[in-house]
């Protein structure tokens, strides 16, 4: 079993049609690889290509559909491809071999009998953003709601979320509601956001040109985010919902 260090990297190239004793040349070095033990290998078959002949080749056309280029790739130790190779060689005498050096890495598997570290526990103050409109409020022909989410992400706002409601009423104190025996479109439509005050701030004239009719609160927060990634920077002043 490869394990990591350096290694090489085989490349078989092949053409579909190419014959060893009867079998499928790609097909005779898979066999010939999988019974010497190398670890794994993989064959991939070409779209289009040519060869030394500058003859092309392309699954497109159908006299050569059986012509087609054919890779047959595998990574082992130097030794182990030292071993295989004269056979290669003589199993492919009608392709040719590439021999690269590569390394392989093996990520670490988790031990399961180690207890997981505890999440980091990221803890904040910054502003909470609620924006109260109506459904059927419109900005430059389309809802109100979708352009202030599109607003939002194009001032590197952190992240919103939209809450559609079932009942409510406004300024003007008419009931709006959600129901499926009402065709009204005017349920009220909550936008929440948790930024830094600076960047909510400055959004807020975005927000005098889009809302004609509507509410917005700022309120304070305290912000808790629990994550097993590496804790950020103290100075990273974003905050992510």
């Amino acid at each position: 079993m490869l394990t990591t260090g350096p290694a090489k990297k085989v490349s078989v190239y092949v053409m579909e049609g190419h014959t060893y004793h009867g079998t499928a040349t790609y097909a005779a070095i898979l066999d010939y690889l999988f019974f010497r033990g190398i670890s794994d290998a993989t064959v991939v078959r070409g779209v289009a290509g040519f060869g030394t002949d500058h003859k092309l080749h392309t699954s497109r056309i159908l006299d050569l559909a059986d012509e087609m280029p054919i890779k047959i790739e595998f990574i082992e130790s130097a030794e182990r491809v030292e071993e295989v190779l004269p056979k290669l060689t003589e199993i492919a005498k009608k392709g040719f071999i590439e021999v690269q050096d590569t390394t392989v890495i093996r990520p670490q598997p988790h031990d399961k009998s180690k207890p997981a570290p505890p999440p980091a526990k990221l803890q904040s103050h910054a502003k909470m953003m609620r924006i109260l409109i109506g459904e059927s409020d419109k900005w430059e022909e389309k809802p109100l709601y979708e352009a202030l989410v599109q607003a939002l992400r194009a001032n590197d706002i952190a992240g919103v979320t939209v809450y559609r409601g079932i009942l409510g009423y406004g300024a003007n104190r008419r009931i709006h509601k959600d129901s499926t025996l009402s065709v009204s479109h005017d349920a009220p439509i909550l936008l929440t956001v948790i930024e830094s005050e600076e960047k909510l701030r400055a959004f807020i004239p975005v927000l005098d040109q889009m809302v004609k009719q509507g509410l917005v609160v700022l309120s304070d927060v305290d912000v808790i985010k629990y994550s097993h990634a590496e804790p950020l920077p103290e100075k990273h002043d974003e905050v992510r919902k």
